[in-house]
Formats: C-alpha cells, structure tokens, sequence
C-alpha cells in the first residue's frame, strides 16, 4: 500500500514520522507493507529532521496526485482552494483520500464527498473533528445503531484553556489570551477560535453525519468567548454552572439545531469537569443512552494519530478490493442535500442575564416588567454592591424561555437610559 503525503507542517509531519517510526507495527496490522512513498512540500527545511532522503521528498505535488502508483493520497497543506483542488483530482483519477482540512469539508463536504462517491473512492476525515478523539468513526460506525438525539461538546481547545485559566485565576480574557499564544495554544490572530468559528466547522461536520445531509455554515448560530468576564464565571459558579464554549446539535426530526456559543453547565455534568485544551464529545443515542468522548482535540501527536488510523482504515479495504465500503456519512442513501436548520429565535432554554445599572430606586423593577411583557419569568436574582461609578451589576436566571422572547426584550431593557453597559447573555447547556 503505497501513500502519498501533501503537506509537512505540524500534522503532515506527524504523520511523516508516525509512518515511518512504526512501519513494522502497521506491517503486522495489515499484513501487508505500508509504504510512504512521497512527501510535498514547498519548504524543503523540515526535510532533513523527518528523516526524508530525496527518494521520498519532493516539492512538486502533481507527482502525487493523479499518480496511478499512489494508493493513498493524504493532505495536510489546510487551506481552502488549492487543497480543494487536489483532494477533487485524487479522488476522480480513483486514489483514496484522508484529510483533517475541516474547514474545508465544512464548507464543500457535499461537493467533496459526490466526487469520492461518483468515482467509486472514499474521503476519510477522523482528524478532522476531535483531532485524536475518535469521533468520526464513533458516529458514523460504532453508534449506527441509535437514532443520534443530540451532541452537546467541547470542540475547540483554545477557548476551553482560555475559559479554564480565566475560572482558575479570576483572570481577564486579554490576560489569557496573550498567555495561550505564548503557550502556542492560540495563533497570533485568535478569531476562528474564540469567536466559535472552529467549533462551528467541526459542528457542521458531526450534523452531517447525524443527518446525512450537510448544513450551511451561514446557518449555524455563532458566538464566542471574547465577551466573558471573570464577573460572569464567578456569578455562573454562585448558580451552580461552569462557563464553557459548546457546539450544540439538536436532533428533533423535522427540525435540526445547530448552534455554538458560550453555555453555563451544570457543575454536575461530566463537561463541566473538562479543563484545559481538551476536547469532549457527549453524544445521546435513543438505545446507547449517554457517550462521552474526550481527549486532545489538536496537537501533532494526536492529530497524526487520527490521520494514520485512517491510511490504515482504508489500506485494509484496498487490500480486500474494496471501495467506498462505509458511505461518507454513514449512510447509503443519504440524500447528500442542503439541510435547512431550525433558526436560533426558535431555541428555547434558561437564560443568564448580567445587566449594569445606574443605582437608582425601580430599576428592578423596570427590568422585570419588560421580562413578563415577553413572556420571560425569573428564577433566580442576585444584586451586589455599587461599583466605585455609581452602577450596580444586576443577575439573573429565567426560567425556559424562548430566544425570540429574549432577544425583543433585552432591545427594549438595553435603551432604558438606567442600563449603563450591553446586556451579557448566556444559556444554559
């Protein structure tokens, strides 16, 4: 079995290396030889410490692809168009493809997966979502016997260490973000992780898997951690809830949500326990009940891990002459077709509601008046002393509540001119 590598970054060079560490291992696995025959890449630097003579290196990619003596073509390089480009050309000369690119499945999944399905090939994606976690095939395989009613996880790394450091240490989120890229957690320009955008690929992901048919990203609900204040963490601690960034699906039948924003989870629940730059899945099926997945969701090792279990995945079906033998999303006759979510004015959960107020009589009460007009009912309350400019900062915790409701009633309540910062909002998990 004969692999082509595109890409020797931080996972094209893991799995460089897995490779060719641990040849005898997959040897005996399959009972066949697992060849790493070519590597890409521009950049020639990394060549030399991978262990690469120029039998294996090359800069030039199209002796790869398209390349009838290549099984397998592996990308790693990221990006949208020009790996978009090269998976398309793998896939329609016959060859077998795994990537991590989840951006890119994101987006042009059902692009992607027509062209493996017309060509009778196969796109692998473990890495792809829950970087070492064995998410994928989890879904997709393990648990095809359930009707998936919901994924409720921690998706993205960064923002849990940046929420996990801001908890432990009472500390600002601009404090923690400078020393997550110090620690090389979060890149030089953070949005895609803590504005929910990584976390909303890899939710597009797993709701298609559940479905069989792919949602746009534009429809899926985004939001991130940047507004978090450690006043926040502290008032969620004294409800009850640890504050955490979630990706959210929801499997109604008819309707289909699928939302990413920060969520207050009760102390209770085995996501509230998940720290760090860990990832954690929790999946519930109609028959299996409650499944949690958790580990390192990025990083080399774990990365390259899931990459290579997909290589041999599919060397051990090209060796029994077999293609396509588990349909991209699990399904036969997944219709593959746009799926139509339900809007985020429709989610109907609890509400944390932080207000600053100028420190005058009836204000309370004002609040709580525009709240019952839509139909918003209280649970729980807490007021603390006047900040040192006269404002107070005002809780709460609503009863369920329908996001429609919520949203007309924090316009009227943030144009009172006692309301002296924007409201904060969180849900409940």
């Amino acid at each position: 079995m004969k692999v082509g590598l595109l890409g020797l970054g931080t996972v094209g060079g893991g799995t460089a290396q897995l490779l060719l560490e641990k040849k005898e291992h997959f040897e005996e696995l399959l009972g066949a030889e697992l060849e790493l025959t070519l590597a890409a890449d521009l950049d020639a630097s990394q060549k030399e410490s991978l262990g690469l003579d120029d039998r294996i290196f090359t800069q030039d990619a199209s002796r790869i692809v398209g390349n009838p003596e290549i099984d397998i073509v592996v990308e790693t390089i990221g990006g949208m168009k020009v790996a978009k480009d090269f998976m398309l050309e793998a896939l329609s000369a016959g060859q077998q493809v795994v990537t991590a690119n989840k951006a890119l499945l994101a987006t042009h999944g059902r692009e992607i997966h027509a062209t493996a399905k017309a060509n009778q090939t196969s796109v692998a994606f473990e890495a792809a979502v829950g970087g070492g976690i064995p998410l994928i095939r989890s879904i997709r395989e393990g648990l095809l016997a359930n009707r998936i009613e919901s994924c409720m996880g921690i998706l993205n790394g960064t923002s849990n260490f940046i929420l996990t450091r801001m908890t432990q240490d009472n500390a600002p989120f601009e404090e923690v973000l400078a020393l997550a890229q110090k620690k090389g957690y979060a890149e030089q320009d953070p949005t895609f992780d803590v504005e929910g955008v990584d976390a909303a690929h890899k939710l597009a992901i797993i709701t298609s898997l559940v479905t069989g048919d792919y949602p746009s990203l534009e429809d899926i609900h985004m939001e991130g951690i940047s507004k978090i204040t450690p006043l926040d963490i502290q008032f969620a601690n004294e409800f009850g809830f640890t504050v955490k960034l979630l990706a959210i699906m929801k499997n109604k039948g008819q309707k289909v949500q699928a939302r990413v924003h920060p969520a207050l989870v009760p102390h209770d629940h085995v996501l509230a326990s998940v720290d760090g730059a860990f990832n954690a899945l929790h999946i519930t099926g109609d028959w299996v009940g409650d499944v949690l997945l958790y580990g390192l969701g990025a990083g080399r090792e774990a990365t390259a891990s899931a990459v290579v279990a997909d290589v041999v995945d599919l060397a051990r079906d090209l060796l029994v002459k077999s293609r396509g033998r588990v349909p991209a999303l699990g399904l036969a006759k997944s219709r593959g077709e746009h799926l139509e979510l339900a809007p985020m004015e429709e989610t109907s959960c609890q509400y944390y509601f932080r207000f600053t107020a100028a420190d005058e009589p009836g204000v309370l009460a004002k609040v709580s008046r525009i709240l019952s007009e839509h139909n918003i009912s209280i649970e729980t309350v807490i007021q603390k002393g006047r900040r040192s400019e006269g404002s107070v900062p005002i809780v709460m915790m609503t009863h369920e509540a329908v996001e429609k409701d919520v949203s007309a009633a924090l316009a009227r309540i943030n144009a009172l001119p006692q309301i002296t910062e924007p409201i904060m909002l969180m849900r409940k998990a």
